[in-house]
């Protein structure tokens, strides 16, 4: 595994065997010496060599945690990051602190569905929209809605970049994990992204920020006063992201994730920077 460029074969293996057995990590090692189990050689291989393509793990499982949830995953949507976890934390904290019994939110891109979900069983009180540009994400994503939190999410195709500052009203948050790799970085990336991951989830533009732009024309007028517009970050793009916002939003503030990279853009309205 290592000469096919994954950088922890061992620990990877380890997660392999524990998956198929269905145990915790540190029991495969008893269950491997103590008997036979069935059909478990099959599976390993199987899964090995799915690694050794560079399939991500996810995939061959079919399946991805992302805080309290497992979702199922697949070639149509992006797979969760732990980068994505700060995001819908940071998102659930702000709601519960501002103290609305209820609201509304909306979810840009939602892919598999990973923040609309996690923020519908948060935040019960509050209505959620789900939109995103394929169907073949939105499948996913109502799949994983269905076994959650069935019937509290409201699943639309929708291209964001088509929709105009009267397209929605009154949110209290919009919150996306958009696009943001520049189109010539992509063939860079790691294989189990770009040749696993679906290109429309990862490309922003010749320079990364054709999501950010339009949501900075319309998404503030798609938020009430006071409202607020939590954007996952690439790196690299704190202070273009936050100029294009601070144009219209009054406060503008990062929130950096485990590695200490700047992750989560924090957008606050106001009755000026929404007028």
């Amino acid at each position: 595994m290592r000469n096919a460029g994954i950088e922890d074969p061992e620990s990877e293996s380890q997660i392999v065997a524990a998956e198929v057995i269905g145990v915790s990590r540190p029991r495969v090692a008893l269950l491997l010496d103590s008997v036979p189990l069935q059909g478990f050689e099959a599976r390993f291989e199987e899964v090995i060599t799915g690694r050794l393509r560079r399939v991500p793990l996810q995939h061959l499982f079919g399946v991805a945690p992302f805080l309290e949830l497992d979702l199922v995953v697949n070639g149509d949507v992006l797979v969760p990051r732990p980068e994505t976890e700060i995001l819908a934390i940071r998102a659930v904290e702000i709601l519960r602190r501002e103290g609305g019994a209820r609201g509304a939110i909306l979810d840009v891109g939602t892919g598999s569905g990973c923040l609309s979900i996690h923020l519908a069983k948060s935040l019960p009180a509050f209505s959620i929209q789900a939109i995103d540009v394929s169907p073949a994400a939105l499948s996913v994503a109502e799949r994983n809605g269905a076994v959650h939190c069935p019937g509290r999410i409201d699943f639309r195709k929708v291209d964001v970049l088509g929709l105009g500052p009267d397209a929605f009203q009154g949110l209290d948050l919009v919150v996306s994990n958009p696009p943001y790799i520049p189109s010539a970085e992509i063939r860079t990336l790691e294989p189990e992204v770009r040749d696993h991951d679906p290109i429309s989830a990862l490309d922003g533009g010749a320079d990364g920020l054709v999501f950010y732009r339009h949501l900075a024309d319309v998404a503030v007028d798609w938020v009430r006063p006071g409202g607020w517009i939590l954007l996952e970050l690439g790196d690299g793009q704190t202070d273009a992201v936050g100029a294009l916002f601070r144009r219209r939003a009054c406060e503008v503030s990062v929130e950096k994730d485990l590695s200490g990279r700047d992750r989560v853009l924090i957008v606050r309205t106001s009755s000026a920077c929404a007028a």
